[in-house]
């Protein structure tokens, strides 16, 4: 090392570092100044290569199922809304659930529930115990075409700053992420998704580029800011499950919403999906097979009379009691829902399935339930008769169920002051019949009221029945007792005072405010009363000498008590 100093070959930098002259270093590179020269990595080089076919496929697949899950989502929540927890995202059991009924994983719901909330979709309805609730854009949103469903969702994806990939997670504080929290903000999650949709929009058609080459390519492009390869592979993960790449290449549909143009995203996806069918073949063992995509209307028809078992390339339904008796409780009757299924019913409908929907809706309404509030039975026909045609009784909501049993909707008292009044001598009961007695409502006042009225008593203060004249002289009586003799060897007469503790006093009295509880002093005070601290001759009960504990003064009394005002 010395000699290599000696000849100039190494520079000491200090005591302990030695620096390679740049001389030398250029001469030992033959005169470059890096060994290689950077080259931009290969974007697409060594990714699997995909069919355009196969890629306009799986993504109008995967586009349709993302804005058949967010519907679904959006009609579950609106039937039974979830709770919102007290740091406003949505609890794990809610999610868990949610993913049941959607028969999805856990992360795709926790994705569905991002997409829904940012799209605004579902919000938080505000309320005393707040729920996530559809909102009035979720109608719109339902009511328009497909495409234009799916356009709406693929722009909210790739311009919203959540993060759904980070839910399920631990924050820094250690606690489980929640889905639709309000702290899943990250304001680079919309430049890390433009940046992975352009790098495979550069590669060349059909290439499907992983999640480690595409951080290559981004590392050429922002040494300084990598992207971690969990968020891009998590990024590319919703977008295939969005259908914006499909098969891992970037779709056409794709490659327009790049361009923040989402009329031309939803038309490019329109031309590539499949024509919906309103044929549907029905089966003797009570299934019915779609044979494409199935159109609007059959669609519906198929969410309220049946059961999907499968989908794919055809989705196949199967027809059980309780899905035609979900068909019937909406609303529809067993002849409607039979017409509607032969007017799309290839072969007809079979004889079981006929059965099937006549035995549903046979044993459909037997049985009836409704709300009362109370009722009124009698043994005797007779005293009911006339009390549901009254109109004097109109506002009862009177209802027969039986010749000797009417229902109301008015409370029980509300009734029986009714039937009172209309001449009966109605009494009240209990479950079991027995005669319940019932006893006049005593009113008494509680509280501040009660508080008030119980210290004016004590005080001496005066009552609401109490003459004028009688409380100025039990006044004037206190005020004179209390007033300290002249000899009274611990008392600071006012005349002994200083004159200017005696004008201190004064603008104390006359400046300082009422405050919210006043204090009377020990010698103006009755039994019953706080004592303040004064030091006075009528009583030596204070807890200082000569001066009042809270206010410090020294004469002319305590300055917390003005005689104008009553003590409390």
């Amino acid at each position: 090392m010395t000699w290599l100093v000696e000849q100039g070959l190494l520079d000491r930098g200090d005591a302990r570092h030695v620096v390679l002259p740049r001389a030398v270093a250029l001469a030992l590179r033959g005169g470059r100044t890096h060994r290689e020269p950077a080259r931009p990595p290969v974007v697409g080089g060594g990714a699997v290569e995909r069919a355009v076919e196969l890629v306009a496929a799986e993504s109008t697949a995967a586009a349709e199922r993302a804005a058949r899950l967010v519907g679904h989502l959006v009609r579950v929540w609106g039937g039974t809304p979830p709770p919102v927890l007290r740091s406003g995202g949505l609890g794990v059991r809610e999610l868990r659930r949610t993913a049941g009924l959607l028969e999805v994983d856990e992360v795709e719901a926790a994705l569905v529930v991002e997409l829904a909330g940012a799209a605004g979709l579902v919000a938080d309805d505000g309320e005393e115990v707040p729920s996530f609730v559809p909102t009035v854009l979720a109608d719109e949103w339902a009511a328009s075409a497909l495409p234009a469903r799916w356009a709406r969702l693929a722009d909210v994806w790739l311009t919203t700053t959540r993060t759904p990939w980070l839910v399920g997670g631990r924050d820094e504080r250690g606690s489980v992420v929640a889905a639709l929290d309000p702290e899943l903000h990250r304001s680079w999650a919309p430049r890390l998704r433009r940046s992975v949709l352009d790098v495979l929009a550069a590669t060349p058609g059909g290439a499907a580029p992983g999640a480690e080459q595409v951080v290559e390519t981004l590392r050429w492009r922002t040494p300084r800011a990598v992207p971690p390869t969990p968020a891009v592979a998590a990024v590319l993960s919703e977008a295939a499950f969005l259908g914006v790449s499909g098969a891992g290449a970037l779709a056409p549909a794709g490659r327009a919403l790049l361009l923040e143009d989402a009329e031309g995203a939803a038309s490019a996806l329109a031309a590539c999906l499949p024509e919906p069918v309103e044929e549907l073949l029905l089966q003797g063992d009570l299934t019915g097979v779609v044979p494409g995509r199935p159109s609007a209307a059959l669609e519906d028809l198929l969410d309220r009379a049946a059961v999907v078992e499968s989908r794919g390339g055809a989705l196949t339904v199967r027809f059980t009691p309780t899905s035609v008796r979900g068909a019937l409780d909406a609303g529809t009757t067993a002849e409607a829902l039979l017409a509607d299924l032969a007017g799309r019913a290839r072969g007809g409908v079979p004889q079981a399935l006929e059965y099937l929907v006549r035995d549903a809706a046979r044993r459909h309404g037997r049985l009836r339930a409704g709300m009362a509030s109370s009722y009124v039975r009698a043994d005797d026909p007779a005293l009911l008769a006339g009390l549901v045609d009254d109109p004097r009784l109109a506002r009862l909501g009177l209802v027969q169920l039986a010749p000797t049993v009417l229902a109301a909707q008015a409370p029980t008292g509300e009734l029986l002051d009714a039937l009172r009044e209309h001449g009966l001598a109605p009494v009240a009961e209990t479950p079991d019949g027995q005669v319940l007695h019932g006893t006049p409502t005593v009113h008494r006042v509680r509280g501040r009221a009660a508080d008030r009225a119980r210290r004016r008593a004590l005080d001496g203060g005066p009552m609401p029945e109490v003459d004028p004249t009688a409380r100025l002289t039990s006044l004037v009586r206190r005020l004179r007792a209390a007033e300290p003799a002249d000899d009274d060897p611990g008392h600071d007469s006012p005349a002994a005072a200083p004159p200017a503790d005696r004008a201190a006093d004064r603008v104390r009295a006359t400046e300082q405010p009422s405050p919210p509880r006043r204090w009377c002093c020990c010698a103006r005070r009755p039994p019953t009363a706080r004592r303040c601290g004064w030091s006075s001759s009528a009583r030596r009960v204070c807890r200082s000498a000569g001066c009042c504990a809270r206010c410090e003064s020294r004469a002319g009394g305590c300055g917390r008590w003005t005689p104008s005002a009553r003590p409390s």
